[in-house]
């Protein structure tokens, strides 16, 4: 009998798997649904989770009857409660016979009784997926650059640029609908307004570039909107440090100001990518 490990999945790669299927996955809702009981991936010594085939299936199926099916967690934890043990593998067991598919939950359950618990076929390339997960773990531990300390965008508020909102989507390469999406979320504001009409400064322009990059990547403006909301609590938390600076008149506190201001953002940019770094690690690798 061979004593090689069976094939699992991290966490990272579970996202990978079922993102297409279901586009709202996160890693923290699966997180919480192991905190509901709803699965219960095996731990290596360390604390990272180990996801086998009957993990995957199991959550296939949660996710599957939430957007399907719109069952609460209680209801589908009592179905699942109710499953035999080891025999998650036949939540999306078919037998395939005349171009039609039935489906069973356990073996001594009626397929009349089982239809509203179980769900239809899965496409025979997702069935091989659950087989055999196509991904291993990564040999390797994926790590983000360190801080590049730049502190040029801390410079004049706003910039000297003055756009209309058709130029800044050109400006930055996108479409205007995108410009109207971050602003529907709140990412982005006119810098003022001149007999009526909207007027955008460099910031603005910066703004919608860097969401561009996020865009090309799938990422949408509503998933960007912790970014704004971060931004404004850095920003409280810096005025209340360096307000001492502001109260004063004079050109030596300005340029205090401005040296602190830099310093601080420089070191809540590194903060950001050593916990990132770790969180990546913690999602990619486990």
């Amino acid at each position: 009998m061979s004593s090689r490990e069976p094939e699992h999945l991290s966490i990272g790669e579970v996202l990978a798997e079922l993102s297409d299927e279901f586009p709202d996955i996160t890693i923290s809702k699966i997180r919480f649904l192991e905190s509901q009981g709803l699965v219960n991936p095996e731990r290596t010594p360390s604390g990272y989770r180990k996801f086998y085939v009957s993990d995957l299936t199991r959550l296939r199926w949660i996710l599957y009857q939430q957007k399907e099916h719109f069952l609460p967690l209680k209801v589908i934890k009592e179905r699942l409660d109710e499953l035999p043990p080891g025999a998650e593998d036949r939540l999306f067991e078919t037998v395939e016979a005349g171009g039609e598919a039935a489906t069973e939950v356990t073996g001594d359950t009626p397929a009349a009784e089982a239809a509203p618990v179980a769900a239809p076929a899965i496409a025979p390339a997702r069935r091989a997926s659950r087989a055999a997960p196509a991904r291993r773990a990564p040999a390797f531990a994926p790590t983000l650059p360190d801080d590049d300390g730049d502190d040029a965008l801390l410079g004049a508020p706003g910039g000297d640029g003055r756009y209309t909102r058709a130029e800044l989507a050109a400006a930055a390469g996108v479409d205007d609908a995108l410009v109207a999406q971050l602003e529907s979320f709140g990412m982005l504001a006119p810098a003022r307004e001149v007999d009526g009409a909207a007027w955008y400064d460099d910031d603005a322009l910066a703004i919608v570039r860097i969401s561009a990059g996020f865009f090309a990547r799938g990422i949408e403006a509503r998933h960007l909107r912790m970014y704004r909301n971060f931004a404004d609590r850095e920003a409280v938390l810096f005025g209340q440090v360096l307000l001492p600076y502001v109260r004063q008149r004079n050109p030596e506190a300005r340029a205090r100001l401005q040296e602190e201001l830099g310093e601080l953002a420089s070191l809540g940019r590194q903060l950001r990518t050593a916990l990132l770094r770790g969180a990546v690690h913690e999602s990619l690798t486990e």
